[in-house]
């Protein structure tokens, strides 16, 4: 199978080339996307020999990964694996991601910080921030509440899936969308432990508890507008 992961990055010019690094023997090809960044994350990923593309102006996470699926599709990937620019991810879990779908036993698999590896550096404010969008994607998106990790951005999905799963949310709203589109799907679905590591630099430009609330809204106009 030929696995390609997908890297969305806006303003990691610090951070990309080393994430690139140590994704890159664990795959066959690998992805970036600059979303519309002010410094030189493209110039960055490009020193580090792997096809990236560039989008004119900053449209948020969601369209990263949205046009990096793309790009990895026509270039024949059959496993896709989406991880964060940031280093937030531990890259060393993706062989754990894609072994399910190499056994045939699913076609996504969603990483989980909340099954058994605790999270590092996690601060309470975070955690409380997922368990409101845990309710919310429970109570009204219909995601099953047995899923544990309702903001998760490391994921596989093999090509059939990647095509399938139609998500149109750009920003930050993406995870609970793909997370409803995949769970209502008749796609075999997992979620593995993985691990997370959290520091100020990557802390500061995430979520905020208020952008729960910005989530919210952008589904729930979302599950209108198609």
């Amino acid at each position: 199978m030929r696995i390609i992961a997908v890297i969305p990055a806006y303003n990691e010019e610090k951070r990309i080339g080393e994430t690139i690094r140590k994704v890159r023997p664990l795959v066959d090809g690998v992805v970036v996307v600059d979303d519309g960044s002010s410094d030189a994350t493209f110039d960055t990923a490009m020193q580090s020999g792997v096809t990236v593309l560039r989008h004119a102006m900053n449209r948020g996470q969601g369209a990263g990964l949205k046009t990096g699926t793309e790009a990895a599709l026509q270039i024949g990937a059959d496993v896709i694996v989406h991880i964060d620019a940031d280093g937030q991810h531990d890259p060393s879990f993706i062989p754990v991601l894609v072994d399910p779908i190499k056994r045939g036993e699913a076609d996504v698999v969603m990483g989980s910080r909340f099954m058994g590896l605790r999270p590092e550096g996690i601060p309470l404010s975070r955690r409380l921030l997922h368990r409101a969008i845990k309710i919310f994607n429970a109570l009204v998106m219909g995601i099953p509440r047995k899923l544990t990790d309702p903001q998760s951005g490391l994921r596989a999905m093999n090509s059939e899936a990647s095509r399938r799963l139609d998500f149109r949310q750009d920003r930050m709203a993406h995870c609970s969308e793909l997370l409803r589109l995949i769970t209502r799907s008749d796609l075999r679905w997992v979620e593995v432990p993985v691990k997370v590591t959290y520091s100020e630099d990557t802390l500061a430009k995430g979520n905020k508890n208020l952008d729960a609330v910005k989530i919210a809204w952008q589904l729930f106009i979302g599950m209108f507008s198609k």
